[in-house]
C-alpha cells in the first residue's frame, strides 16, 4: 500500500511535559483518514509538527516518502495543504482578494485559477463579498480554499466543522467527499464530532494521551463493533449480578442501562430478574457505533 504520510517514533515535549509519545501512524494515499481523540490528546500538536509550525523533539516523519530531515523537504510539504484550528482569512477583505494573498505567499505566478477555486468550495458567487460578512461555514470553506490555492493532493484540517449548523456540516462534508472521490486528494481530518466523521472516513487513527493506541480501516472497524442488546432496567446491579451468574458478556453504562454482547433469551432473563425484584423497561438491538468502540478503546470523558 502506497501511504502519503508515515510517522515513526514521534515525540513532542513541552518542558517537562510530553505532548506526543514515540508517535507511530500511517495514512494511505486516496484515504479520508479520520483522526480521532480527547482534549489534549495531541491532535492538533500532531498536526502542526507535520505543517511545519512546530519541530518535534525527536522521532521523523515522511510526506511522500521523503523524510522531513532531508534537504529541499519544504517543496515536498509544498503538496499539502491545511486548515489548522481556524481558517487564516482576512476578514476586511474579499474572498477574491484573500486568495490572490494565498496565490502571492505561494510565489505563484499569475491568479489563474481563483474563479475555479471559488467555485469548487461553493463560493463563487460572493468572491466580492467581505470575510467578515461571511457565516461561519463560508469562512470554513474560503479556508479550504486558501488550503488549495496551491494544488496540493494532500488536505490536512483540524476540526473542519467545529461550531457549524447542520447545513454547514452538510455543506463541509459534501466538499470534503468531492475533494477526496473527484480530486484523488487524500483528506487527513481531526475531528470530535464522531457521528459525523463515520459518514465520511475510511481509515481511522485513535490516539490517547500523546500515543497512537489504534489504527482502523472503516471496514476492519465495521467487523469489530459489535451487536448487542440495548437493556434499561429498574436496577443494573441486579441486573449484573443475574447475567454474570449466566456468563453473559455485558457492560453497565449507568445506575439502569447496560448493553449485552451475548445471545440471551428473553424469556429466561425476564424470570431470573423478577426473581430479583428488577424490571426491565426496554430492550432494543444495535450494533456499537464509532462513538462507544472509542469510549471502548480509550476509556470515558469528553473526547472533543
Amino acid at each position: 500500500m502506497e501511504y502519503v504520510l508515515k510517522i515513526s517514533d514521534l515525540c513532542k515535549c513541552y518542558g517537562h511535559t510530553k505532548a506526543l509519545s514515540r508517535v507511530t501512524m500511517k495514512v494511505p494515499k486516496g484515504a479520508i483518514y479520520g483522526f480521532v481523540g480527547k482534549n489534549g490528546a495531541g491532535k492538533t500538536t500532531l498536526i502542526r509538527l507535520i505543517c511545519g509550525l512546530q519541530r518535534p523533539s525527536s522521532g521523523s516523519f515522511e510526506l511522500y516518502e521523503q523524510k522531513n530531515t532531508e534537504k529541499g523537504f519544504f517543496k515536498t510539504r509544498s503538496r499539502m495543504g491545511a486548515v489548522v484550528e481556524t481558517p487564516s482569512i482576512y476578514l476586511d477583505m474579499s474572498a477574491k482578494d484573500n486568495l490572490k494573498q494565498q496565490y502571492q505567499i505561494l510565489g505563484m505566478p499569475t491568479f489563474e485559477g481563483i474563479d475555479d477555486l471559488l467555485a469548487l468550495v461553493g463560493l463563487d458567487q460572493f468572491g466580492e463579498r467581505k470575510a467578515k460578512d461571511f457565516s461561519l461555514g463560508m469562512r470554513q470553506r474560503l479556508g479550504i480554499a486558501l488550503a488549495l490555492a496551491g494544488n496540493p493532493d494532500f488536505l490536512i484540517l483540524d476540526e473542519p466543522v467545529n461550531g457549524l449548523d447542520p447545513q454547514g456540516i452538510i455543506e463541509i462534508r459534501e466538499l470534503i467527499l468531492k475533494l477526496n472521490q473527484e480530486h484523488q486528494i487524500t483528506v487527513l481530518i481531526s475531528s470530535h464530532i464522531l457521528d459525523e466523521l463515520s459518514k465520511m472516513a475510511t481509515h481511522y487513527g485513535f490516539i490517547d494521551h500523546g500515543r497512537i493506541v489504534k489504527e482502523i480501516s472503516a471496514s476492519e472497524l465495521q467487523a469489530a463493533c459489535r451487536k448487542c442488546v440495548h437493556v434499561e432496567v429498574s436496577d443494573t446491579k441486579m441486573l449484573a449480578r443475574v447475567l454474570d451468574e449466566m456468563g453473559i458478556e455485558y457492560k453497565i453504562l449507568s445506575n439502569t442501562e447496560a448493553d449485552i454482547f451475548s445471545e440471551v433469551k428473553v424469556s429466561r432473563l425476564a424470570n431470573a430478574l423478577e426473581k430479583v425484584n428488577c424490571e426491565i423497561v426496554s430492550m432494543n438491538a444495535h450494533d456499537e457505533d464509532l462513538e462507544s468502540y472509542f469510549v471502548s478503546l480509550v476509556g470515558g470523558g469528553r473526547y472533543a
